[in-house]
């Protein structure tokens, strides 16, 4: 198996360098964070969607695990476990676009066809075009996912504190109360905790950290990434559930909202 600890360690050092608001919270945990999953975003182009993703992430010993789908935001989704529970899940979802304006499809075919990309790039290439803030503008009307996307390009979108592992903390209600005192502001969309212990899953996550982008000649703040808490329940064999709710991760997909 290719060493995943250093793969995992550079793709927290990618995220922080543009969330730093995480690396401030995982520090005032004040013990070891575990992560409960890394997630991504991609469009179901041919050189970069989730499957070509996840064919990459088999040699760090990761399967597909589960299959979801967005039907308001208009996106396929994955998660990976890997054979060594100790690392953390993949959640891998991308933007359907045949079900977007032909311009927008056309927008990002077109993008796409100018970059090359390896499989790590996937992961961790970030953007490799310039930007216009019209174009942003106009893609953010039709999908938040896509402008954040234009701009971000591939990267991690967000990790995620195993509440489950926090020795400090096991409920969800007081990660958030912490999180709150310290001056973070949650996302409120479908109320501050998603899920319920009878669907197995609480989650709760930061809004995005704004950060200044450069538009050519301009400068402009947009959302960036956010960080994630998750509360897992066991099932009624007695297994802590590893999936995930399309109800509750809608709503955590608007922490990149504006």
């Amino acid at each position: 198996m290719s060493n995943i600890d250093t793969f995992l360690n550079e793709m927290w050092k990618n995220y922080i360098s543009y969330t730093p608001s995480a690396e401030k919270i995982s520090k005032l945990f004040g013990e070891e964070v575990v992560n409960d999953h890394i997630a991504f975003r991609t469009l179901d182009l041919k050189q970069c969607n989730i499957h070509k993703q996840s064919d990459y992430l088999q040699q760090f010993g990761y399967k597909i695990s589960g299959d979801y789908h967005f039907e308001q935001k208009k996106l396929n989704a994955i998660h990976l476990e890997n054979i060594d529970e100790r690392f953390p899940k993949i959640f891998l979802s991308e933007l359907i676009l045949g079900e977007f304006t032909p311009e927008l499809k056309e927008f990002f075919v077109n993008l796409l066809s100018k970059v090359n990309l390896t499989e790590k790039d996937l992961f961790m290439g970030g953007r490799s075009w310039e930007l216009d803030y019209d174009v942003y503008t106009k893609l953010s009307q039709e999908s938040e996912y896509a402008s954040w996307l234009y701009v971000w390009g591939f990267c991690p979108n967000h990790f995620t504190v195993s509440i489950n592992h926090l020795t400090e903390y096991q409920d969800i209600k007081d990660v958030n109360a912490m999180i709150k005192e310290n001056g973070f502001i949650l996302n409120s969309s479908g109320g501050e905790i998603k899920g319920t212990k009878e669907e197995l899953l609480e989650q709760s996550s930061i809004m995005a950290d704004k950060i200044k982008v450069q538009f050519g000649s301009i400068n402009e703040t947009v959302p960036s990434c956010y960080y994630e808490f998750a509360k897992r329940y066991s099932d009624s064999s007695g297994k802590i559930y590893q999936g995930f709710v399309t109800t509750s991760a809608d709503k955590i997909f608007e922490s990149t909202n504006k």
